[in-house]
């Protein structure tokens, strides 16, 4: 059966491409908004932001120093730490340099971060696909190797089947000829072949 292929849409390829850049200027964008209707040099939106930065950063590395620690968990926790911080300058700030600055940092460490798990995730899914490939190879080998084996079973059985059914055929015509005596048979030492010598349903 052919399998139906659809190709897929570049924006389907593009889009977590896109996806740090998007994220960090979501953050500018907003922080520019929020401080657009209040928050330049507003020391306590800097103090809230600040006291989050912390204590997202504090628990991602009480995340990372536990014996339980969740990888997952850490990378989350010091992202909303640096989201955090970041929010705060921008928003805190009058000038568009130093958000400008931040969102280039911010945007560089988020594709460092982002290229080695695309990496990770390209390296599983290409074991998993060869691992895939594999395991079809050795069923479909497993499959020839069982149809020879019964094609074999079944021509042998037909083999062993002609045979019979043409040895029946010959013992019925040596019946059937004028002047045989199974008696004579006897008496010259070749014995005379019973009914379940020349049984066509007999496995030879």
């Amino acid at each position: 059966m052919n399998e139906q292929t659809t190709a897929r849409h570049w924006l389907t390829d593009a889009l977590p491409k896109a996806a740090p850049a998007i994220a960090t200027s979501t953050v500018l964008i907003l922080a520019r908004i929020w401080n657009a209707n209040g928050a330049e040099h507003s020391t306590g939106d800097a103090w809230l932001m600040g006291i989050l930065a912390t204590g997202a950063a504090i628990a991602g590395g009480y995340s990372a120093s536990g014996y339980n620690g969740d990888g997952t968990a850490t990378a989350m926790a010091f992202t909303a730490a640096g989201t955090l911080a970041f929010a705060g300058v921008a928003a805190y700030a009058d000038g568009l340099p130093l958000p400008l600055l931040l969102w280039t940092i911010a945007t560089v460490l988020a594709y460092t971060l982002a290229v080695r798990y695309w990496r990770t995730d390209r390296r599983e899914t290409l074991a998993y696909d060869r691992r895939t490939t594999e395991r079809h190879e050795d069923h479909r080998h497993v499959e020839t190797v069982e149809v020879i084996r019964a094609r074999a079973q079944v021509e042998s059985a037909q083999a062993g089947g002609a045979y019979a059914t043409a040895l029946a055929a010959a013992l019925t015509v040596r019946a059937a000829l004028p002047g045989f005596d199974p008696a004579a048979l006897d008496r010259a030492g070749l014995p005379e072949l019973t009914a379940a010598d020349y049984d066509p349903d007999r496995k030879w």
